[in-house]
C-alpha cells in the first residue's frame, strides 16, 4: 500500500513538472490585464428644503428616490458605484454640527442593487446644506486608482456652510490632478443656486442642468453614470515652467497643467525631419473674469526664435477659449545611414485673463494641452504641403498667375474696344 502511494505521488510530481515545462509561466504574462472598473459616486441633498411638493405633484425627496431606484436599475454593470448624502441625519439649528452632516450611504464598488435601494428608501429630509463638505468626502470616497471618476451632485439649494465655499472645494479638488469630475444637477431654478452649481460644475470640467421634472432627473442621471463607462483619454498632470531650458519634454498625448493670469508656461517637443508637430490649448475660464481675453501658443527654437503662432480672443462669451499650431519639419537625408537628430520645439501658453478684485486667482486656471507628432505631408492634396512654411514658392506662382491674368484681360478689353470703333 505504502508503495502504491509513493508510486501515485512520484507520478503527480512527475505529471506536474511536465505542465510547467509545456505551459511556462510567461504564458500568464501575456494574458490581458483587467480593466480597472469606472467609479461613480451619487451625493443626495437630503436636506429639510427637500420636503417642499413642487416636481410633479410630489416632493422633491420623493422625486429623487423613484429617479434613484430607476437609475439602479440601468447601472452598467462595470460600472463601481456608491451613494453620499448631505443633511440627512441632524435636525437641529447647530451650525457647526449640522455642517458636519454628510455620510457615505452606500460604499462605492460592486453594486447590490436592492441594497442600495433599501439604504436610499430610509431617507427622509432632515437638516442643513453642506455641499462643500460633501464633495471633500465624496473625492476621498473615490480617491486612488486611474479609472474614471464621476461625482455626481443633486441639490435644491445652495451651501448653507460658508465660508467653505463649495466652488472653492470644486478648485481644489480639480488642482490635486486626480482627473475627477463633478457634474451638478438642480432641482430650482433659482439664478444664485445655478450660478454655484455652474461653478462647482466648470472647476472640474462637469456639466451642469436644471431639472423639474422625475423623467428628467432619472434620464440625466442615467446619462452621467453611463458616460462614466464610456472609454475616455485620461490627460496626464505636467507642471510647465518659466523658461524653455527648463521645460518639461511631452511625448505625443493629452495633457493637464494650471496657468494662474498673465502667466506664460514653456513645454518642450522633440520633432524629427520628416515629422510634423500638432499642438491644441485648452483654457477654462473655471471662475468670473473680465471680458476681452485672449490665449497664445507659440512654438520656439531653443534660442528663441519665432517658428509659428496660434492664437484666439474672446469677450466673456465663452467658458473656454482654444487655440493651436502646426509645424511640419523639412525631411533631410541621413549621411551614411546616420538618423538625424531631432529639434527641440518650445511651446510657450499665455493668457491674458484678468478677474474682479473679489474674485481669487489661485489655484490657476485648468488648461488642456493636446500633442501629436506625425509624419509630415508630402502629397500636394495636403492643405498643409500648400503652407509657407514650406517655401515662398506659392507666393510667386501667384503674383506670376495675377501678372498673366492681367495682360490677358488688358488685350481682351483692348481688342473688344477695337472691334466696337470698327462697328
Amino acid at each position: 500500500m505504502i508503495t502504491r502511494k509513493r508510486l501515485s505521488t512520484g507520478a503527480c510530481a512527475l505529471l506536474a513538472v511536465l505542465a510547467v515545462g509545456l505551459f511556462p509561466t510567461g504564458a500568464a504574462a501575456d494574458e490581458p490585464v483587467a480593466k480597472e472598473s469606472p467609479k461613480v459616486e451619487l451625493v443626495l441633498d437630503v436636506s429639510g428644503s427637500m420636503r417642499a411638493r413642487d416636481i410633479d405633484g410630489q416632493s422633491r425627496m420623493a422625486a429623487a428616490k423613484q429617479a434613484f431606484n430607476e437609475v439602479l436599475d440601468a447601472v452598467p454593470e462595470e460600472v463601481e458605484l456608491g451613494i453620499r448624502t448631505l443633511g440627512a441625519d441632524y435636525p437641529g439649528q447647530d451650525r457647526k454640527k449640522g455642517c458636519k452632516d454628510t455620510r457615505q450611504l452606500y460604499p462605492v464598488g460592486p453594486l447590490d442593487r436592492t441594497e442600495a435601494k433599501t439604504a436610499v428608501a430610509t431617507l427622509a429630509p432632515t437638516g442643513w446644506t453642506p455641499i462643500g463638505p460633501a464633495l471633500l468626502g465624496a473625492a476621498e470616497d473615490l480617491k486612488g486608482g486611474d479609472a474614471t471618476r464621476r461625482i455626481v451632485l443633486i441639490t435644491d439649494g445652495e451651501d448653507t456652510c460658508a465660508p467653505l465655499d463649495p466652488c472653492e472645494v470644486a478648485r481644489d479638488i480639480a488642482a490635486r490632478g486626480i482627473h475627477l469630475t463633478i457634474d451638478t444637477l438642480g432641482l430650482v431654478p433659482n439664478a444664485k443656486i445655478r450660478q454655484q452649481l455652474t461653478c462647482i460644475a466648470e472647476a472640474t470640467g462637469g456639466t451642469y442642468t436644471s431639472v423639474r421634472h422625475t423623467d428628467e432627473l432619472s434620464k440625466r442621471v442615467r446619462q452621467l453614470v453611463d458616460r462614466a463607462a464610456e472609454p475616455v483619454v485620461t490627460p496626464v498632470a505636467t507642471e510647465g515652467t518659466d523658461r524653455c531650458a527648463d521645460a518639461p519634454t511631452l511625448k505625443p498625448g493629452l495633457y493637464t497643467d494650471r496657468e494662474t493670469f498673465g502667466q506664460h508656461r514653456w513645454y518642450r517637443v522633440d520633432v524629427l525631419p520628416g515629422q510634423e508637430l500638432r499642438a491644441s490649448v485648452s483654457i477654462s475660464a473655471d471662475r468670473a473674469v473680465n471680458d476681452d481675453y485672449g490665449v497664445l501658443m507659440r512654438a520656439v527654437t531653443l534660442h528663441g526664435r519665432e517658428i509659428v503662432r496660434g492664437s484666439e480672443a474672446g469677450d466673456g462669451r465663452t467658458d473656454v477659449i482654444s487655440t493651436g499650431l502646426r509645424y511640419p519639419k523639412q525631411p533631410v537625408d541621413g549621411v551614411d545611414g546616420d538618423k538625424p537628430a531631432a529639434e527641440a520645439v518650445c511651446l510657450q501658453i499665455s493668457n491674458s485673463f484678468s478677474a474682479p478684485p473679489s474674485v481669487k486667482t489661485t489655484p490657476g486656471m485648468p488648461i488642456e494641452l493636446a500633442v501629436d507628432v506625425v509624419d509630415a505631408p508630402d502629397e500636394a492634396s495636403d492643405v498643409a504641403a500648400f503652407g509657407l512654411g514650406r517655401g515662398w514658392w506659392l507666393l510667386g506662382v501667384l503674383v506670376l498667375a495675377g501678372f498673366v491674368g492681367g495682360l490677358l484681360w488688358g488685350w481682351l478689353s483692348r481688342w473688344r474696344v477695337a472691334v466696337w470703333r470698327t462697328n
